[in-house]
């Protein structure tokens, strides 16, 4: 969709080792810095879509509503790193914008992804593509590095309320080694992985500059979620085969739709086609 960056290449062995090791890779390159005004206008064309009272970060499922946003997610060279972690078959099950305005106070509490998704066995690549640069300044991503190591509900979480929270989930500070954090500062057009058992949140933006990035949620094929907790989940498979067959299968977006919601089922779409 969008000019790739000249570096893109596939994972290192070290990158390979870090992500088993720390629970992330960051500043891989996809996209070329000539395409940041295009990632812009992608994120704005998106948005705008949304009624004024909806908060984007808010929605979810954008995978399943919009052909734009699913032929994103379906980039090679995104799909080639994924690939390098799980292996050559997987899926995708989520699509969401994390945007935060000038001088937001918005806050994405510490959390592990691991604490909301009831998947089995509990094993997600999430793919965060910067679509302004993200920095300490403009709340970036924060990460700890090696707290994946704890595993799916190895932290303590508990409910926090607080209007200015994205999620109600938190991890306290008592739990959290500062030693460890690591701030995912990224160029427009780079990624980030992390795995869905690594503590991570992110602050404020004190800045005079937009922060946005698009997260993509993929699974290896032998993923099944619980559709007792979770009766919107869908997938459709990114790359390889499923032999599986363990989930239902969301329908490929034909056009263009707009998620209201954080939950829903890819046929609530299909009229908007």
């Amino acid at each position: 969709m969008f000019k790739i960056h000249k570096d893109v290449r596939r994972l290192t062995n070290e990158e390979k080792k870090q992500y088993i090791d720390c629970g992330y890779v960051k500043n891989l390159p996809v996209f070329s810095p000539d395409a940041a005004k295009d990632l812009h206008y992608f994120f704005e064309e998106l948005s705008s879509r949304l009624p004024s009272e909806i908060d984007i970060n808010k929605t979810n499922m954008w995978h399943k509503a919009s052909k734009k946003f699913f032929n994103l997610c379906r980039t090679p060279e995104i799909l080639d790193y994924v690939e390098d972690i799980l292996g050559p078959n997987f899926v995708q099950w989520g699509g969401q914008f994390f945007h935060k305005e000038p001088h937001s106070g918005s806050i994405v509490p510490w959390h592990q992804d691991a604490q909301y998704w009831p998947l089995k066995p509990a094993n997600a690549v999430t793919v965060w593509l910067a679509v302004y640069d993200t920095d300490i300044e403009n709340g970036a991503m924060k990460v700890v590095s090696g707290s994946h190591k704890k595993g799916a509900g190895g932290f303590s979480h508990h409910t926090n309320d607080s209007k200015d929270y994205v999620l109600d989930q938190e991890v306290s500070l008592d739990q959290i080694d500062k030693k460890k954090i690591v701030h995912m500062d990224l160029k427009a057009g780079e990624i980030s992985l992390h795995n869905d058992a690594l503590l991570h949140g992110s602050d404020p933006n004190k800045s005079d500059r937009r922060r946005c990035g698009i997260t993509m949620r993929f699974s290896p094929t032998n993923v099944k979620g619980d559709l007792n907790e979770w009766p919107f989940f869908e997938t459709q498979l990114a790359r390889g085969v499923d032999d599986y067959n363990l989930n239902p299968v969301a329908l490929t977006p034909r056009g263009e739709a707009t998620p209201i919601k954080r939950f829903c089922c890819s046929r609530e779409f299909e009229k908007d086609w």
